[in-house]
């Protein structure tokens, strides 16, 4: 089944037009149904290299929709991938001018991880990931979504770059394998007050299993992950939804904090 490959090239063409508009459009699985996953991750593709014709460049990949508590508020029951661009990178405790990058964003709280060395296969294995890591830091990704009031099923957000919006990360620079990445904690303030909570266990059991997933997902595709790249590896706390004037925070157990402020 599937689209056409006209089909493919106009969709990636309208979410980046959409993008750079502010702007949203009808979801592709109502229009056509058809539609695979295979079809979603090329029109992705042609945002992505629209993005990069356009003077951006890809500085890592995220993974997404990989903690049960997103999958339910979504209504996505599996994990998905997307390209982190230079242009969608902001610095801890950054104001985030939402009225000119942003749609309809809501924030999340997670683990980056900044890689020394490529992670290639199509069976790459949590102790690999381990070795491949330079440092984790804290991050906030601010998601968001070109498809309208966030109607999207697993190909929708697919095709939207795994609804990246823009990304924080944290100052601290820590060894992965001096913190117990299943059992740590995060709490996230908004505006002073407690929102979220939640551990690492929250992202398919264990961070680096999100970070094995995307490699070996990556590597049958025949994308790499290289040296330098930042992969953000999954939410561990339910999405938030912010406006002009929301100050976030987050503290993780063993790695570090993060902040952000939306003007």
């Amino acid at each position: 089944m599937g689209i056409s490959r006209d089909q493919i090239l106009a969709y990636g063409d309208e979410l980046y037009d959409a993008l750079r508009e502010r702007r949203t459009i009808t979801p592709f699985t109502e229009r056509t149904p058809e539609i695979t996953i295979d079809d979603a991750y090329h029109v992705s593709l042609r945002m992505v290299q629209r993005r990069l014709d356009a003077g951006e460049r890809i500085v890592g990949k995220k993974i997404g929709v990989s903690s049960r508590a997103v999958q339910k508020m979504l209504d996505v029951h599996q994990p998905d991938f997307g390209y982190l661009t230079d242009r969608m990178q902001y610095p801890n405790g950054a104001e985030l001018p939402l009225s000119t990058e942003l749609i309809q964003p809501r924030a999340e709280g997670e683990i980056a991880f900044v890689l020394r060395k490529g992670l290639t296969g199509d069976d790459v294995t949590p102790e690999q990931v381990l070795d491949a890591t330079d440092y984790i830091t804290p991050c906030f990704e601010v998601v968001d979504s070109r498809i309208r009031d966030w109607k999207i099923r697993i190909q929708d957000t697919v095709a939207d770059n795994a609804s990246c919006g823009v990304f924080v990360l944290g100052d601290a620079r820590v060894n992965p394998r001096d913190v117990d990445l299943e059992t740590c904690g995060m709490v996230v303030w908004k505006n002073g007050e407690i929102v979220s909570t939640g551990a690492g266990a929250a992202a398919l059991g264990n961070p680096l299993n999100c970070v094995a997933w995307l490699a070996s997902t990556l590597g049958r595709y025949g994308i790499t992950l290289d040296a330098g790249d930042i992969i953000l590896s999954g939410s561990l706390v339910p999405l938030e939804p912010v406006v002009a004037g929301d100050h976030m925070e987050l503290a993780i157990g063993g790695i570090g904090r993060a902040s952000v402020r939306f003007v």
